[in-house]
């Protein structure tokens, strides 16, 4: 491989794992058309209703979510359909396109229990508490596990933004040892994405469990509740991934280089 192709692909690759990582860090920043659609992990409140409704009958359900998008959040003024969850910030929406998002963050912990109930008018906050605390464990609703490791994630995933960052731009100085300084960034780089995304992925995962929570009801009743990993996630292993490859081609450039 001639020099100029390898340290160039390996520039390419560290540029690309970069650029993924901005997308990742914007998501849910506002409610405009690309952060909106980039999320670390989604939550569709929509069945809820239903599943509260069955649980309550024949008491009826009223008033539990609103329609005005531009209603404040944790107000107790009703629950959204949607909650997406970035790195910074989450937002909720009424439907595919209109919400509203919470202040922002530096390392904002993933508390999707905490966020929906506070949506909740109180007397549905109340009956979802005691509803929940009937019903099998499951980690959606424990806000301390969630928070603590997602903004443990936080800043792992940041170093691993920091490092690919640096080994894109040194890796443009021409010489042996800029090379060197691109190959350890890039290798404590991906360390940093890799442990971040795991960490994200295995708490989404266990969240996941409220999934296919049942109502005690005759026949079973679905709680409604749906926990989905969003593409942030997708983007940060992308990123990883790019990174990892990028490795070799820079070690390559800083082994074999003479300027």
């Amino acid at each position: 491989m001639r020099g100029e192709l390898c340290i160039g692909s390996a520039s390419f690759l560290s540029l690309v794992a970069l650029i993924l990582l901005i997308f990742m860090h914007v998501g849910q920043i506002s409610t405009s058309s690309v952060p909106r659609n980039i999320a670390m992990m989604k939550v569709n409140m929509t069945g809820y209703g239903a599943g509260l409704a069955a649980a309550t009958a024949p008491d009826p359900v009223q008033g539990l979510y609103t329609d005005n998008a531009s209603t404040p959040l944790s107000q107790h003024l009703g629950l959204r359909n949607f909650y997406e969850f970035g790195l910074y910030r989450y937002c909720a929406y009424v439907n595919s396109s209109h919400g509203t998002c919470s202040p922002r963050v530096t390392a904002d912990k993933l508390q999707p229990y905490e966020a929906v109930i506070s949506d909740m008018p109180e007397q549905y906050t109340i009956i979802t508490d005691a509803l929940i605390s009937e019903l099998p464990p499951t980690t959606f609703s424990n806000s301390q596990y969630l928070g603590e490791f997602s903004r443990a994630a936080y800043y792992l995933l940041l170093l691993g933004s920091v490092a690919s960052g640096l080994a894109f731009l040194v890796g443009l100085f021409r010489h042996a040892l800029g090379f060197l300084a691109s190959t350890v960034f890039a290798i404590f780089g991906s360390l940093f994405l890799l442990i971040g995304s795991v960490i994200w992925t295995v708490i989404i995962k266990k969240a996941q469990g409220i999934n296919t929570v049942m109502i005690h009801t005759t026949p079973p009743t679905p709680l409604g509740i749906t926990v989905s990993l969003g593409d942030g996630l997708l983007l940060a292993w992308a990123a990883w991934a790019c990174l990892v490859v990028s490795v070799l081609p820079y070690m390559i450039s800083c082994c074999t280089y003479r300027g």
